[in-house]
């Protein structure tokens, strides 16, 4: 049985899948990407890492077979065991072993397993249809030179025009007629300012009499008073509530035994962290978590300390409300 199939399954739906007595997928959500030297665009993904400290049997991959196997739980289990004893046969005769759509697993000097995923895959589903591309290179320098001789062009030409205008005989008696101007308009003005403000006192008037109407003629067709408007305040509270939510997880483990879960609650307890434990989901597992964080950049920083001291494998679960 080649389990590599459904585990890929179960990569589009879940962050982490078991493989009992071997070790775990783990996926990571990362955003769209561009690479400027290139000019190409990538599409948001999961990136796949693999962690083979996470060993214990969660379940998941094993009810996931015997579903679409239509067989039992036990022979899924059994199923699971016979494929990971070929996969570390096959590990110590060629060193390597190729996972379709999902990677390869190799030793290393040191005969720990490293894990090379498969650029071609992404299991991220709203990614669905979507695949990098090139976009040609932009120019701009080609429309800035020819701004800057545009605007070249329109300075001398306004320069010249001035300059021709200074010298036209005609420009003295223009300047009599401003001073002309400017004495009249220094008597009419205040003239013409009285006018315009008796005409906007009459409009004024006019407007503010038709506004009176018009309210009283609404006041004499209304037939019922208006439905108060009421605010609930529940709901509002519910709303800062939720954007206040923390949704973004540093997972620590999922247990099938609530009293395991307990256990390593305490632990992290005891290892000076402020974990979580959450109630049992819809897979029938408790999971541990080292915390919660509001934002995915304070995820994404306590994950990095984490993993310097901890547990290099921490995966950030996000929980979509």
């Amino acid at each position: 049985m080649k389990i590599e199939n459904y585990i890929a399954q179960l990569l589009y739906r879940y962050q982490c899948v078991t493989v009992p007595g071997f070790g775990a997928f783990l996926t990571e959500i990362q955003s769209a990407q561009l690479n400027e030297n290139t000019n190409s665009f990538f599409p948001p993904k999961k990136m796949i890492s693999f962690n083979s400290h996470l060993k214990n049997n969660d379940g998941l991959l094993a009810n996931h077979i015997a579903q679409a196997e239509k067989t039992s739980y036990g022979f899924a289990v059994s199923a699971i065991a016979f494929e990971v004893l070929s996969w570390r046969k096959t590990l110590e005769e060629n060193g390597v072993i190729t996972l379709k759509n999902i990677g390869e697993l190799r030793f290393n000097a040191d005969q720990n397993i490293i894990f090379t995923p498969n650029d071609q895959t992404n299991f991220l589903t709203s990614s669905f249809g979507l695949s990098p591309f090139v976009s040609p290179l932009v120019k701009k320098e080609i429309f800035e030179k020819k701004i800057e001789e545009i605007t070249e062009k329109e300075t001398i030409s306004l320069y010249e025009n001035e300059e021709g205008r200074s010298s036209n005989p005609f420009l003295k008696y223009a300047a009599i007629l401003v001073l002309g101007l400017g004495i009249t308009g220094s008597i009419g003005y205040p003239l013409y300012q009285n006018n315009i403000a008796t005409k906007t006192l009459i409009v004024e008037s006019a407007v503010q009499k038709k506004v009176q109407n018009k309210i009283q003629e609404a006041t004499f067709f209304i037939q019922s008073p208006l439905p108060a408007v009421t605010l609930s305040v529940d709901s509002a509270k519910t709303e800062v509530a939720e954007e206040k939510a923390m949704s973004y997880h540093i997972m620590a483990g999922a247990f099938r035994s609530e009293k395991n879960a307990r256990k390593a609650y305490n632990q992290l307890v005891k290892d000076g962290y402020t974990p979580r434990m959450l109630g049992e989901n819809k897979h029938g597992l408790f999971p541990v978590l080292y915390g919660s964080y509001a934002t995915m950049a304070e995820a994404e920083k306590a994950q990095k300390e984490i993993q310097k001291g901890e547990n290099p494998q921490a995966w950030i679960l996000v929980q979509t409300l």
